[in-house]
């Protein structure tokens, strides 16, 4: 038993007491019925109102994802019941798309105001709820959501009482005095458990981690690709969560003390959602939990609300996304398949957040039936396709190819980048469709290659200037750290790398190579970039809240020595402060699992900082010196 029971309720409500297929019988033909959300669908009113319901004709049902039945969208019950969907589930799917449903496409955080302005008036709710407590409130449990305005507004509210829904905090509580009918229930809860992620969501959910600092407040949803970001966070500190579901992964990470909401800038200390949806252990764990408010949409997905918190990431998925940045997310080859629910609310909202980030995850990759393998990624929007996230919205795309940043980027630019985290199957495919709409060069190519090491990892520095002493005295607080992302280096970088180069000091420009140069040409930098990953590979240092790139490192592989010759540019602010040392540590670890025998390099004598990190990088470096250039050479043990 989740909730605790009063044990005078039933005595002191009485008179309201009543079985579903009696409570049905108060429901009036051609009224509009709300059922509530997720898994606090009130199942037994649900089944009486369509096995008792001969007294009804007209009557239209909303609401959002149930996990229960939906028997009132038969065939054969058309004459009394219309469903309209607020968000689409696969217990109605069906119905919509033969034309026997509706669907009604609106922001998560605009439908309480629809209800409360009586624009989509609310005549009947049916609820399920808590055991009122000694002062007659119960609790709407595990979804607040929308029901919230439902039972503010409806003329009738009939509820299920079930002493296994938990008794949630926050915005959550009915007075009984609202409630015409209470029908005695004793069932569980459905559930949805979280899966196992396969190696295509894991590799999702570490990239989406790498855009992740501590501190930073969450919205995630449910399904192997949530599941496999939160897994992934597990070496996250004091993170926080504002969402409008929460999940087993949240539970997870706030059991082990990584969600702790102490950084969170509104509520802290709060976890906050509008509903709950997952196993049978959540569902207890959010009994009676101080620390987990549940609140309204119109509260959860308000972006201005959401944009409240400093650090707020959002992830979301899409169906498909054309290489200019628009997102389909409710419709599948013109035919609708689930909502807009919340996605636009909360892209919104992060994007407006101070460090915020707004980020739209999914697999490169879909296997409609009978269609076999297609890119996720495409020219264009097909036939009929919804535009649920506009262009202008979108900022960071991930897949388990990588990041892109399409935030600020022209259409080649973002483009390139879209194409750069696409199956490699369908790169070239994908870039001539580019060219034959003019979106990027005439003689720009797509890769096929593979990064073995895609994935970016955060590392830490002390958030010093560089000409200050690293030494500290005792009584003096220690730095705080700043966290850089280090990555390999994508073709989309072309920009960010020629911006580096015309940044560097002329000094910088000469010991990079050995020579002074005016000039940086695209030609040149796409050389840079474009990598086949066996004969050279390529990192880049990035200030994780812009992508600015402040250094790179690139190897390539010399075939009658197996050394790598590596070569390293820092931005002249960021000289002297250990990226360097970051890039060749790692430079190393790729370059080891490759198969090279070390690396080999020349290094200007009077260019000590890069001496330095050769020094310590931990390899045995034997060096020739000729006018005056070091040439140096390392095998690695």
């Amino acid at each position: 038993m989740v909730a605790s029971m009063d044990s005078a309720w039933q005595t002191r409500f009485a008179q309201k007491l009543s079985t579903a297929e009696e409570a049905v019988r108060l429901i009036r033909p051609g009224r509009r019925i709300l059922i509530g959300s997720g898994a606090a669908e009130p199942s037994s009113l649900v089944e009486a109102m369509v096995s008792h319901g001969e007294h009804l004709a007209d009557n239209e049902i909303v609401h959002l994802l149930t996990l229960g039945p939906a028997p009132y969208v038969r065939r054969d019950l058309q004459q009394r019941f219309r469903h309209t969907a607020f968000f689409i589930g696969p217990n109605v799917r069906e119905a919509i798309l033969d034309g026997r449903a509706d669907y009604l496409p609106v922001f998560l955080h605009e439908i309480p105001a629809l209800i409360r302005s009586r624009r989509v008036r609310i005549d009947v709710a049916l609820v399920q709820v808590s055991p009122p407590d000694a002062h007659g409130y119960a609790s709407l449990g595990v979804s607040v959501d929308v029901v919230r305005a439902a039972v503010d507004c409806a003329d009738l509210v009939l509820a299920e009482v079930n002493p296994r829904m938990p008794r949630t905090l926050g915005d959550s509580f009915l007075h009984v005095s609202r409630i015409a009918r209470l029908i005695p229930v004793d069932a569980p809860l459905p559930e949805r458990l979280p899966g196992t992620p396969d190696e295509v969501a894991k590799a999702i959910g570490h990239n989406v981690a790498t855009l992740i600092p501590d501190g930073a407040t969450l919205q995630t949803g449910i399904g192997e690709i949530p599941d496999a970001v939160l897994a992934s966070l597990a070496n996250r500190r004091d993170l926080g969560v504002h969402t409008e579901m929460l999940s087993d992964g949240v539970m997870k990470l706030a059991e082990a003390g990584v969600i702790t909401g102490r950084r969170k800038t509104l509520l802290p200390g709060k976890m906050v959602t509008s509903f709950v949806m997952g196993s049978r252990a959540l569902y207890e764990w959010v009994h009676d939990h101080p620390g987990i408010e549940l609140r309204p949409s119109e509260f959860t997905n308000d972006p201005a609300v959401i944009s409240r918190h400093d650090n707020m990431v959002s992830i979301n998925s899409a169906v498909a996304i054309d290489l200019t940045g628009q997102v389909a997310a409710d419709s599948v080859g013109g035919r609708f398949f689930s909502g807009i629910g919340g996605q636009v609310d909360f892209i919104r909202g992060a994007a407006r957040s101070r460090g915020g980030k707004a980020i739209l995850a999914l697999r490169s990759t879909a296997n409609p039936k009978k269609a076999g393998i297609v890119s996720r990624i495409v020219p264009a929007l097909e036939q009929g396709a919804g535009v649920v996230t506009s262009r202008g919205d979108v900022r960071w795309v991930v897949t388990e190819y990588g990041v892109a940043d399409l935030w600020g980027r022209n259409i080649r630019e973002r483009a390139t980048a879209l194409i750069g985290i696409a199956h490699p199957d369908y790169r070239s495919e994908l870039m001539d469709a580019a060219k034959h709409r003019h979106y990027v060069f005439p003689d720009q190519q797509a890769s096929r290659a593979i990064c073995p090491w895609k994935e970016a990892r955060i590392e830490r520095l002390p958030d010093r200037e560089p000409d200050r002493e690293p030494d500290r005295e005792p009584d003096r607080e220690p730095d705080r750290e700043i966290d850089l992302r280090v990555r390999p280096v994508a073709l989309s970088d072309e920009k960010a790398l020629q911006d580096l180069l015309y940044r560097l000091s002329d000094e910088s420009v000469y010991r990079r190579f050995l020579c002074h140069k005016r000039t940086h040409p695209s030609e040149e930098i796409r050389e840079l970039v474009d990598l086949d990953y066996e004969q050279n590979m390529g990192l880049v240092v990035c200030l994780p809240d812009t992508e600015e790139v402040i250094g790179m490192a690139r190897y390539d592989l010399d075939p009658a020595t197996r050394l790598g010759d590596i070569a390293f540019v820092v931005r002249d602010d960021w000289q002297d402060r250990g990226v360097g040392t970051i890039l060749m540590r790692r430079m190393a670890e790729i370059a080891r699992a490759r198969g090279l025998g070390g690396f080999s390099a020349d290094v200007l004598a009077s260019n000590k900082p890069m001496l330095v990190v050769f020094q310590n990088s931990g390899l045995r470096f034997e060096g020739t010196l000729q006018d005056g250039v070091y040439h140096l050479e390392a095998r690695f043990a």
